[in-house]
């Protein structure tokens, strides 16, 4: 009986551990107030304005790159509403065209919607940072599955935008990315498109 003890003590004793380091040492354990006082001061409505240009990798669910994608986003804005048109081209040969519709309120609160999301997605704006959680539905052709999906972006000095993300489902990480998004002129996105 002590063996069995042992054994259902310490197999409580691994989960409680994993889920403190997951919760309070990971990706998932920051909070929008960790970055209220760091760095420039990211409002999407001047950040992810006009044309941007997008590089970034995909990792899979063992770490290793499966993916990588250059991206073409404009965004425009009246008041507090706008709209983010993105034009992914993946190494695949793969082009993939996304629609966000964005809206932020005075307390930094977003709200988010696109064709491809189940529901609609959630954030906050503070400080140098963005997070934003929704849930999306990936297309058939990568199995139609929904995973939920943290996105959080910073914004440096110089303007570029540091994005990572990452995707779960029931709760196990199965892919990560990470991008950079920087302000182009129209000339640049036009040279990157063609």
């Amino acid at each position: 009986m002590d063996t069995l003890f042992a054994f259902k003590f310490g197999l409580l004793l691994t989960v409680a551990v994993l889920w403190f380091a997951g919760r309070y040492f990971s990706f998932r354990a920051q909070s929008p107030e960790d970055y209220a006082d760091h760095g420039p001061n990211f409002d999407i409505r001047a950040h992810l304005n006009g044309p941007l240009l997008c590089d970034g990798v995909i990792y899979g669910p063992t770490g290793r790159v499966t993916s990588r994608f250059v991206a073409e986003f404009f965004a425009e804005w009246d008041g507090d509403s706008g709209v983010m048109r993105e034009k992914f081209r993946y190494d695949s040969g793969a082009v993939q065209e996304r629609e966000w519709r964005l809206s932020v309120n005075g307390a930094g609160v977003i709200r988010a919607e696109a064709d491809d999301l189940v529901g609609v997605g959630s954030g906050r704006q503070s400080g140098s940072s963005v997070k934003l959680d929704y849930n999306i539905r990936l297309p058939e052709s990568a199995g139609g599955h929904m995973l939920s999906v943290v996105d959080w972006m910073y914004l440096l000095d110089n303007g570029v935008i540091m994005n990572r993300s990452q995707f779960r489902k029931f709760g196990f990480k199965v892919a990560e990315l990470v991008a950079t998004m920087r302000p182009a002129t129209v000339e640049e996105a036009r040279q990157e498109a063609a």
